[in-house]
């Protein structure tokens, strides 16, 4: 049927689950003719995806009215705005949550899911196209299903997607991966076909990525983690081969990967959400044997190199539900190395990765969380400082805690690295500010931890100034004085 028909199924309230993680995979054509439907009617949804969705979809179901909520993650402006100004409820998760979450019956059951697919193979089961992320889950506990089958994903896809299911609670076992490489699931997703109400057909590629060339600050950070890595060689604390690297999207993640040609590492591992750019040229280098992940999302250009040759990557890649690329016990059973971004951090190690000023969110946890508790280091990186060095990115105290000290082990910004293992409070706080605030700030940031000392504490702050560096920026436009 036409994605126009495919929407008259949809009533409003309704729970809607879609495929969709990091701008791949996601539905093309009937979401979009939904939000055309929502313009004229009162149609009000609740979304879950896998992650964040492309070719604006996000934006256009928000400006025509149709979300009441959304899950577990987004990028678009639009709805940015939206959930800011209260008009649109976001429910922030963990990655890896969404669906035990669904199974264990803590969330609305799902009404419709719309799943993109490259085909539907001779069992009736279902081949993903660029992402699995909760698909699986939707296809398994949704009530109707909606298919839409992308013809502009190549068939021989089929093959490099590892679908798994763990058991439910009280009844789980140990979920069987001891290397990235380890495939332990089915190809296709298993579905009843009498749930499937429509089927749609799609030629549309997958919203590029943004890559951004790396600039002096990306480039410094991404040295920085390289020679620590280096130095952890020569320590005996790693090999020559370190161990599975997760590395969250962006171009700061990209840099610190791009790195990795030039370096003395070699035969590495991923085990991350994102096959980014990056991950091909590694592969293409002899650098990286295997990444597993959750999507595929790359730019225009790499796009056509990757899909115009898969049977080049079919070996080294694997693509998972990301319950399983995501979860905890797997990341601490591998020791994963996760590098991801923060918005700013403080002192003490706290990071904010998703808040502006502690109230406006940008995008979400996503995955981040899921790794950095349970990694065999834990990575954040960000610019020490932005907006013409108007903005430290370091600060007394964040606006918002994502990650507590307790689980972040490694800070980094352009100016330099903090490796804060077996550091207690105090000595965490001078070595954030002797190696990673900006000049600008340090003397600042120097004053206030000193004065805090000598009030005490086991962990010194000045609460009537822990967040004056905000409350400047606001009324001011700076945090300097």
């Amino acid at each position: 049927m036409t994605a126009q028909k495919a929407v008259q199924i949809f009533e409003n309230d309704m729970v809607v689950g879609s495929s969709g993680f990091t701008k791949a995979g996601d539905s093309k054509v009937v979401l979009e003719a939904l939000a055309e439907r929502a313009k004229n009617e009162n149609l009000k949804i609740t979304l879950m995806t896998g992650a964040s969705l492309g070719h604006d979809t996000d934006g256009k179901l928000a400006e025509a009215g149709a979300l009441k909520k959304r899950m577990p993650f987004q990028v678009d402006k639009v709805l940015r705005s939206k959930i800011n100004s209260g008009e649109v409820l976001f429910i922030d998760q963990h990655l890896s949550e969404s669906a035990e979450l669904l199974h264990n019956k803590n969330l609305p059951p799902v009404d419709i899911a719309v799943i993109e697919v490259a085909f539907i193979d001779r069992d009736g089961s279902l081949v993903p196209t660029t992402s699995v992320g909760n698909s699986a889950t939707f296809a398994e506990l949704a009530e109707k299903v909606i298919i839409e089958i992308n013809t502009a994903i190549p068939m021989d896809i089929y093959g490099i997607h590892d679908i798994y299911k763990a058991e439910n609670y009280p009844y789980r076992n140990v979920i069987p991966i001891v290397a990235p490489w380890n495939k332990i699931g089915r190809k296709t997703i298993a579905i009843d076909p009498t749930k499937i109400v429509g089927i749609v057909f799609t030629d549309k590629q997958d919203s590029p990525a943004d890559i951004a060339e790396p600039d002096p600050k990306t480039i410094a950070i991404a040295n920085h983690i390289l020679a620590f890595f280096e130095n952890e060689v020569q320590l005996g604390h790693l090999t020559d081969r370190l161990l599975p690297i997760q590395a969250g999207i962006g171009k700061v993640a990209n840099a610190v990967l791009t790195g990795f040609k030039d370096s003395n590492f070699y035969d590495l591992t991923m085990f991350s959400e994102v096959l980014q750019d990056s991950t091909f040229d590694l592969i293409d280098s002899g650098k990286l044997s295997f990444a597993s992940a959750s999507s595929i999302t790359v730019s225009a250009a790499c796009y056509d190199r990757v899909f115009g040759n898969l049977q080049n990557y079919r070996e080294k890649i694997v693509l998972r539900p990301q319950n399983i690329s995501n979860t905890p016990g797997l990341i601490r059973r591998l020791g994963i190395i996760a590098i991801n971004t923060a918005i700013e951090f403080d002192i003490y190690g706290n990071v904010n990765s998703t808040h502006i000023g502690g109230t406006k969110i940008m995008n979400g946890i996503g995955g981040s969380g899921d790794f950095a508790r349970n990694a065999y280091l834990s990575i954040f990186v960000a610019q020490s400082a932005s907006k013409n060095n108007t903005i430290s990115h370091v600060l007394p105290m964040v606006s918002h805690v994502d990650h507590t000290e307790h689980d972040v082990d490694i800070l980094v910004t352009d100016i330099g690295l903090a490796d804060l293992r077996g550091l207690a409070p105090r000595e965490r706080a001078q070595k954030i500010i002797d190696n990673c605030v900006h000049p600008d700030f340090r003397e600042e940031l120097q004053s206030y931890f000193d004065r805090a000392c000598e009030r005490g504490g086991h962990t010194p702050h000045l609460l009537e100034e822990a967040f004056s560096w905000h409350l400047r920026l606001q009324q001011t436009g700076t945090m300097k004085k």
